[in-house]
């Protein structure tokens, strides 16, 4: 058979088992509303928690960066440092209460980089089994020992690290913050006691942290602040800047070793191009407008609420979530499909997530909210919600 043919069969098997992924394309970036293929939906799927995409300030920030250049021209080592970099990471080592900070292109180009920095294979990374697929194939590639855990599960974590400690070389813990498809936490601060218990190092991914939850002192640097973790209790900090920062690429916080071994070891950083100076203008603008403006996140927090009050009035099947994702697990991939398109239907943007990218028979719909959205917007996303699952036997009467 040629190649084709058999990547057809694959991609036709795909479409079988309702697993089958489309593009949609919009034409700009949703504030709440945006264009998909031509139709004005109201989105709730998208990861622009506090609605920075599509500000005025952050677009305009941009384009003041390109003034520097339309790219960095080369990676951060050669010549495509710029000091607009400079600046950037200075004001994310401050937001998260670290001792510096480092750029990379994208969340899993620093989380893949950073791991297979960190361990060889001598090593061990125990991992939560519901991890982000970047931490997932960081492991994989480091080629340390890996072990992985119940989900959230503490004594499973630690029957793990047990088992790494009796292997020995070092070992790192790596969980996310927030899962991405759950919504819940990380139990870290429990996390860390066994990580300081077993001399191991604790990797946190905030991808969906960073910017809408802190502590009182660091407001915006995400779950590891949330839960009191020092610089020494959480050493490896990942949090993404297009979420919501509304722009793209990531950054790893941490100690000034940390940062200085991964400007030498960290493959990714190394040998990819800088990121684009408007990029970092833009996201620059963004941390400092949520540092500056506190109202984004309470505007946030204030459409979960609404959101989980109304839900739970209409007996809506939510996970316990406290994050601006929130996931109503409908379990059938088939079902899961055919709401989502009912939803598109009536004009409402909503994420069907099927395996792989959550195990078998947990297909969900993926529900964001974000400071964008009005009352009125989630009350009209909860009424067609009712309706659809009333009709599909899924919710009663």
């Amino acid at each position: 058979m040629t190649l084709d043919e058999i990547l057809q069969q694959r991609i036709d098997e795909r479409h079988r088992q309702n697993l089958y992924r489309e593009i949609k394309t919009l034409d700009r970036a949703p504030g709440p509303r945006a264009r998909v293929d031509g139709r004005e939906l109201l989105v709730f799927s998208s990861n622009d928690y506090l609605g920075l995409a599509s500000r005025a300030e952050v677009i305009a920030a941009q384009q003041a960066g390109a003034e520097c250049g339309a790219g960095a021209t080369a990676s951060h080592l050669v010549n495509g440092h710029l000091d607009i970099h400079h600046h950037l990471q200075q004001c994310i080592a401050e937001v998260t209460g670290r001792d510096a900070a480092l750029v990379f292109s994208s969340g899993y180009m620093a989380n893949i980089g950073t791991i297979c920095a960190l361990l060889g294979r001598a090593d061990n990374i125990v991992s939560d089994k519901l991890n982000h697929a970047s931490l997932i194939d960081g492991a994989r590639l480091s080629g340390a020992n890996s072990l992985r855990f119940v989900h959230n599960d503490l004594a499973a974590l630690e029957r793990q690290l047990q088992r790494a400690a009796s292997r020995g070389g070092n070992t790192l813990v790596a969980v996310d913050g927030v899962y991405s498809m759950d919504g819940d936490l990380a139990p870290l601060a429990e996390i860390a006691t066994l990580c300081k218990q077993y001399s191991a190092w604790l990797m946190v991914d905030e991808a969906h942290g960073f910017g809408v939850m802190g502590s009182r002192a660091h407001p915006l640097a995400g779950s590891c602040a949330l839960a009191g973790l020092s610089q020494e209790q959480a050493p490896v900090v990942m949090g993404t800047l297009g979420k919501a920062v509304g722009n793209a690429g990531a950054f790893i916080a941490g100690s000034q070793p940390l940062i200085d071994f991964l400007t030498q070891f960290a493959r990714p950083y190394i040998y990819t191009t800088g990121m684009t100076p408007a990029v970092a203008a833009g996201a620059l603008a963004a941390i400092e407008l949520i540092r500056d403006e506190p109202q984004l996140q309470g505007r946030l927090q204030d459409n979960i609420a609404c959101f989980r009050r109304g839900a739970a009035q209409l007996g809506l099947p939510l996970e316990a979530s406290i994050s601006a994702i929130q996931p109503l697990v409908l379990g059938c991939e088939k079902t899961v499909l055919a709401v989502a398109g009912e939803l598109q239907e009536r004009g409402l943007l909503v994420g069907a997530i099927r395996p792989p990218t959550v195990p078998q028979g947990t297909a969900r719909l993926r529900i964001t909210l974000s400071a964008a959205h009005r009352a009125e917007d989630i009350n009209e996303l909860l009424s067609a919600l009712q309706e659809i699952l009333q009709g599909a036997g899924v919710l009663e009467k």
